[in-house]
């Protein structure tokens, strides 16, 4: 009788040393695989001597998992005397489709736009702290659990069905390339050598999103092109975003996935 009694005093024992080393394993577990609370995207050139501190604030913000910062250079900034290396036509007509959306004709670098709906000075660290907060205060950014990952040589989208304002989503994959240092030659910061962190690389758009639950895939050799090898690309982003490319809205979804050794997002 004794023997029993101690062996299920025993087991008792070891059941609440299991329970309190699981709690303390979630308790304990890195913020990793936290949901992003903000989307933010740098307008940035190299040709803008105001952009350098913009940019190295950025590569600051990709380390903290719960943002995924994005770098967009421009060209506007070329006639300057140096034509931008990084720099996408598309990203100054998102920018400045960001500014008639807001209605406040802001465009300038370096700009920060944070959630789709709020912008700050891309180099004023509070000002862009500021921004995510005051996105969050009215619409719910980021509530739609958008998920990315990789099967085999294919990236597999998957938007969940939600409740959407408007008329729909639009679903863009950007491939993305972690860290680039270039050395400018001429223009405002010429003899510099610029490191610029997360640089949009391409825009793919997958598809729309009306509410209800869908999947979008397509093979890691479609995201290349002869001015874009594989090798360049470090990590993927999908963002759903209310509106259109002319008239950008809230960002409602995002998510990240890495291809290789990259800066975290």
């Amino acid at each position: 009788m004794d023997l029993r009694r101690d062996l299920r005093r025993d087991l008792r024992r070891l059941s609440f040393s299991l329970a309190a080393i699981c709690v303390s394993l979630v308790v304990t577990s890195p913020l990793a695989a936290a949901e992003p609370k903000a989307v933010v995207e740098l307008f940035t050139s190299q040709g803008c001597s105001s952009c350098p501190p913009a940019d190295k604030l950025l590569g600051s913000l990709a380390h903290d998992p719960s943002v995924i910062a994005l770098s967009l250079p421009v060209d506007y900034w070329d006639y300057l005397g140096w034509k931008d290396t990084l720099a996408l036509h598309g990203h100054a007509l998102r920018q400045r489709a960001y500014s008639v959306a807001r209605g406040d004709r802001a465009v300038y670098t370096p700009q920060a736009v944070v959630n789709g709906v709020v912008h700050a000075l891309g180099s004023d660290k509070g000002a862009i702290e500021k921004a995510i907060a005051v996105s969050r205060n009215g619409a719910k950014p980021l509530s739609v659990a958008v998920s990315i990952k990789l099967q085999g040589d294919k990236v597999v989208v998957d938007v969940p069905a939600g409740a959407i304002e408007g008329a729909g989503a639009e679903v863009w994959l950007c491939p993305v390339t972690g860290r680039i240092q270039v050395a400018v030659g001429r223009g405002e910061n010429s003899g510099k050598a610029l490191t610029y962190y997360n640089v949009v690389r391409r825009w793919v758009k997958l598809g729309t999103w009306s509410g209800k639950a869908e999947r979008f895939s397509l093979t890691l050799n479609e995201l290349s092109n002869a001015n874009l090898p594989l090798k360049d690309i470090d990590r993927l982003v999908v963002m759903v975003q209310d509106g259109s490319a002319d008239k950008p809205g809230l960002m409602v979804g995002a998510a990240t996935v890495a291809l290789k050794d990259a800066p975290a997002l």
